[in-house]
């Protein structure tokens, strides 16, 4: 008979992390990374300080799993969008696709602009978040590149690559707008605007 103690534990465990990110999630968003402390995570997950250290080091490791959880999500919706046509890509229904899906959580947001300043004054939590990026940017130019010869990009982005940080330095522009705005849907359609007229020249 399989021994299912170490099952129940292990998914245990990742109920409890899980449990810990949303509520780490909710209380940056609302009060902003320098300003909260492990008690008060605890205390709106409905954990031990215990229960913390046994899946986090300390705020910091947390911080990272809450970024890398958000950031991994974006790059998938993406790449996503961006999957469904054949190898010709048809660069507005693309656009209207990562437009419709891609997050756009004003929290998160919030919480990514954190995660930005914390990384402008540390360069290992800087090296971390260039990661991310490096990961979005790839999933977007990895279909670009795959477009090629079928899809032409304007000469001034030059490869599938230079495209890809356009797109990005993009979502970036419009995001920081949704911050002040709060007009998710002006953000989406501001978005689409800025992805077509770059892509299509």
């Amino acid at each position: 008979m399989a021994d299912t103690g170490t099952g129940r534990v292990t998914a245990r465990r990742l109920r409890t992390r899980a449990n810990l990110l949303e509520a780490a999630f909710t209380v940056f968003a609302a009060k902003g990374f320098g300003h909260v402390s492990i008690e008060e995570i605890c205390e709106a997950a409905g954990y031990t300080r215990g229960a913390f250290y046994s899946n986090f080091a300390g705020l910091d490791e947390l911080f990272f799993a809450l970024y890398a959880q958000r950031a991994d999500l974006i790059a998938e919706q993406v790449a996503g969008a961006l999957a469904s046509d054949g190898p010709d890509l048809d660069v507005a229904a693309a656009v209207d696709r990562v437009a419709e899906v891609l997050l756009l959580d004003r929290d998160w947001l919030l919480v990514k602009t954190d995660f930005l300043v914390h990384a402008a004054r540390d360069p290992r939590v800087a090296h971390t978040l260039l990661d991310h990026r490096a990961r979005l940017r790839r999933a977007v130019a990895d279909r670009l590149e795959r477009a090629r010869g079928h899809t032409a990009l304007p000469a001034v982005l030059g490869d599938a690559e230079g495209a890809a940080h356009a797109v990005v330095a993009a979502y970036d522009g419009v995001t920081t707008q949704l911050l002040l705005d709060r007009d998710a849907e002006r953000a989406r359609a501001w978005l689409g605007q800025l992805l077509t007229a770059l892509l299509t020249g």
